[in-house]
C-alpha cells in the first residue's frame, strides 16, 4: 500500500471512531492515534495540504479531550505542512496554537514560578508568524509579531533571542522611516550589550544603525547630540570606523557637500561593506543632500 492510501486508510478509521460510539475521551484518544499516523504518512508522501488538514482535525481531537498543550503541537505541525503551500493556513493555525499556549500560561502562572526551565514555545511561535508574514512581505504584520515574540523572549530573560526579534521591528521601522522607533531600539540594545561581556563587541554596529536613522531625519544639532551620548555611552566609540562614518557624513551635510558624503562612504564600505538596508538609508540621505545643493544651486 501507498503511502497517500494509507494515510486515507488511517483518516476514515479515524473519521469512523469519531462517529461511533465509545467511552467519553476515550474515542477522541483513539481517533487522535489514527490521525497522528494518517497525517504522518501524508507527510511522508510529501502530500502537505492533506497532512496540514489531518493535523488540524488531531488537533482537535485532542482538544476535545482536554490536552491543549498537544492541541497546539498539532496545530504548529500543520502549519508546517501548510507553509509548503499556503502561508495564510499556515499563519491561522500558528495562531491558533498562540492562543491555546496562553490560555496554559494563564493557568500555569502561578506553578511557572516553581519551574526553573525556560518556556520558549509562545516566543518562537511568535517568531514564526513573524518570520511568515515577512516572508509575505507584510512588513506591518510582521513587525507586530517580532515585537510580542521579544516581549515574552524577555520574560524568559532569553536576551538574544529578544534582541534578534528587536533588531527586525528596528530595521523594518527605518524602512517605513520611522526613524524614532529604530534609534530608541538599536540605542536600548547598545546600553544592555554594554553591560554583557560576550555583546560588547556588537555595540558600534548598533551605535551605527541607530546613527544611520538620525541622519536620515536630516537634523545635524541632534546627529551632533547623538554623536556626543555615544562616546559617554562608550568611550571606544570614538575610535571606530563606524564613528568616523557618522561624524564624516554629518561634516557633509553641514557642509552641504555630496562629493565629502561619496568619499566618506566609499572609505568605509571598502573595508566593512554595507549591506542593503544600510546602502538604502545612506541612498535617502543623499538624495535629501542632492536637492539641498540644488537648492543652493538655484539661489545663487
Amino acid at each position: 500500500m501507498d503511502l497517500l492510501a494509507k494515510g486515507d486508510d488511517f483518516e476514515k478509521k479515524a473519521e469512523k471512531k469519531l462517529n461511533g460510539w465509545g467511552i467519553f475521551g476515550s474515542k477522541y484518544e483513539d481517533a487522535a492515534d489514527l490521525f497522528d499516523k494518517a497525517a504522518n504518512s501524508f507527510k511522508l508522501a510529501k502530500s502537505w495540504e492533506k497532512a496540514g488538514s489531518t493535523y488540524v482535525k488531531l488537533g482537535q481531537c485532542h482538544l476535545k479531550s482536554d490536552s491543549k498543550h498537544e492541541a497546539a503541537s498539532a496545530y504548529v505541525d500543520a502549519a508546517h505542512c501548510y507553509k509548503k503551500t499556503s502561508t495564510t493556513e499556515a499563519i491561522s493555525c500558528l495562531a491558533q496554537a498562540v492562543d491555546m499556549l496562553c490560555d496554559i500560561g494563564r493557568i500555569s502562572m502561578a506553578a511557572r514560578y516553581y519551574k526553573i526551565f525556560k518556556n520558549l514555545e509562545l516566543p518562537l511561535t511568535m517568531q514564526e508568524i513573524a518570520e511568515l508574514y515577512e516572508s509575505d512581505a507584510n512588513i506591518e504584520k510582521s513587525m507586530e509579531y517580532y515585537d510580542k515574540a521579544a516581549d515574552f523572549f524577555q520574560n524568559e530573560d532569553v536576551t538574544t533571542s529578544a534582541n534578534q526579534c528587536k533588531q527586525k521591528v528596528a530595521e523594518f521601522s527605518a524602512r517605513l522611516e520611522q526613524y524614532q522607533t529604530s534609534i530608541d531600539i538599536y540605542e536600548d540594545i547598545a546600553r544592555q550589550s554594554l553591560k554583557n561581556n560576550l555583546l560588547k563587541y556588537g555595540v558600534k554596529g548598533h551605535l551605527l544603525n541607530a546613527g544611520l536613522c538620525h541622519l536620515c531625519k536630516g537634523d545635524v544639532v541632534a546627529i551632533t547630540n547623538a554623536l556626543e551620548r555615544y562616546q559617554e555611552m562608550d568611550p571606544t566609540f570614538s575610535g571606530t570606523r563606524e564613528y568616523k562614518l557618522l561624524a564624516d557624513i554629518a561634516a557633509a551635510i553641514d557642509e552641504e557637500d555630496v562629493a565629502k558624503f561619496t568619499d566618506a562612504v566609499k572609505d568605509f564600505d571598502s573595508m566593512t561593506p554595507l549591506d542593503s538596508w544600510k546602502t538604502t538609508l545612506l541612498l535617502r540621505v543623499k538624495e535629501k543632500l542632492k536637492a539641498k545643493e540644488l537648492e543652493e544651486d538655484d539661489l545663487t
